[in-house]
């Protein structure tokens, strides 16, 4: 293997502070399959007391829209399998690593199944030489998957935690995403797939609950997108896998056992770059993405119910690009507009797509569009509930747009 055991014991002043809380989290998360279907079954129960739009976002048992059906095989679209979301990222790993003899799943603790179980057993199907452990260097891994993807192979990197991404950040801004560019397209690292978990979890403190994914879209060359749900999760990380640019896939963490479907055993793959009308309204579009799409059913619901709102609930799947046809398109008929996500307001993306909106829907906006996200602080421990934007915030800010 390409990693010395002088690299792997080198000390490091990062490793020593975080070896704690890996082991904690590894006495949290590394669960057998069997939890596995208990937490299935009982996510079955829950989701059976929620709202239809609920489910939708949630548990996505009617997601895949026409267009999606038919991006999967004939002989396999009515083949189903109950899955939570980190069953879905297991499964499509599995397709990619069948698929693909060139790709190769890498990164803290994959060799195991990782700390939330998305690759467990894959080392047992195709081997050491194609799913291995790193050392906890982000860096370095990443690195290595630039160069395995330099060579025309398929290169899947997991960052442990989206947190612990930045000390990659230069491979991934400098290098990944520059690559085709700075040869002159003679050369580039498409291969290249950065899978993390992001976002609040409910008690991971600063170091376990960020969401950076404002970061990269400011950079040209990369592909960044974040699923809400099991049916999204596996043919947007299949269409991520094979796309021939480099892409972070965020993976919200917070649902990976909450959030269950039933998900087509097949392969299949949703395209990127465009958004998903997950409800379609007449007075106020809402957007968001991953997690905080089910945040932004239950404010709608709500919105429906007490007020007489009728809300368009978009997800935009891809953040990078973006799908700004469809959210202007439903802007100009709302006349309002409201954006939420949980990393923090000031120079979030929903900054990106407001400023956007601002400009080709001018003279349509019958309201001042509305930001609903974490504040401008690091993402606190005992006050998370204060700082994320929960649904009883974005009902609010519909009830804003409505009443101006």
């Amino acid at each position: 293997m390409w990693f010395t055991k002088r690299q792997v014991v080198r000390p490091c002043s990062r490793l020593v502070v975080r070896k704690p809380c890996r082991r904690s989290l590894h006495a949290n998360f590394t669960k057998s399959l069997d939890k596995s279907k208990r937490t299935l079954q009982h996510s079955s129960k829950f989701e059976s007391g929620c709202s239809k739009l609920h489910r939708r976002c949630l548990s996505a048992s009617a997601t895949l829209t026409q267009e999606d059906e038919d991006l999967v095989d004939d002989h396999e679209k009515n083949e189903y399998e109950r899955m939570n979301l980190y069953l879905a990222i297991n499964s499509a790993l599995d397709i990619a690593l069948q698929t693909d003899p060139d790709a190769i799943l890498f990164g803290e603790d994959v060799a195991f199944g990782g700390v939330f179980r998305c690759s467990v057993d894959l080392k047992d199907r195709f081997g050491s030489e194609r799913v291995f452990n790193t050392p906890l260097s982000e860096q370095g891994l990443v690195a290595f998957g630039i160069g395995y993807a330099a060579m025309g192979k398929t290169a899947i990197a997991e960052v442990q935690f989206a947190d612990y991404i930045f000390p990659a950040f230069d491979q991934i801004v400098n290098e990944a995403a520059k690559y085709r560019y700075r040869s002159g397209n003679q050369f580039n690292v498409g291969g290249l797939t950065i899978r993390a978990p992001y976002g609040a979890v409910g008690h991971g403190g600063h170091y376990h609950s960020q969401s950076p994914e404002a970061y990269f879209t400011h950079t040209p060359g990369l592909k960044v997108v974040v699923p809400r749900n099991p049916i999204e999760a596996k043919g947007l990380l299949l269409s991520s896998i094979r796309d021939p640019n480099p892409v972070i896939f965020l993976e919200p963490k917070a649902i990976y056992r909450a959030s269950v479907a039933d998900v087509p055993t097949g392969d299949y793959m949703i395209p990127l770059g465009k958004a998903d009308i997950v409800k379609a309204g007449s007075d106020v579009t809402v957007v968001g993405w991953g997690a905080q799409m089910n945040v932004l059913a239950h404010a709608c619901e709500r919105a429906e119910q007490d007020l007489g709102v009728s809300c368009e609930l978009i997800d935009l799947r891809t953040i990078l690009p973006w799908d700004s046809d469809a959210v202007v398109q439903s802007v100009k008929k709302t006349g309002r507009l409201v954006v939420s996500h949980e990393a923090p307001k000031t120079s979030g993306f929903a900054a990106e797509i407001s400023a956007v909106v601002q400009e080709k829907c001018f003279l349509n906006l019958e309201a001042p569009i509305q930001r609903v996200c974490g504040y401008d602080t690091p993402f606190p421990l005992v006050f998370e509930k204060m700082y994320v934007p929960d649904s009883l915030k974005n009902f609010e800010a519909i009830r804003r747009v409505m009443d101006y």
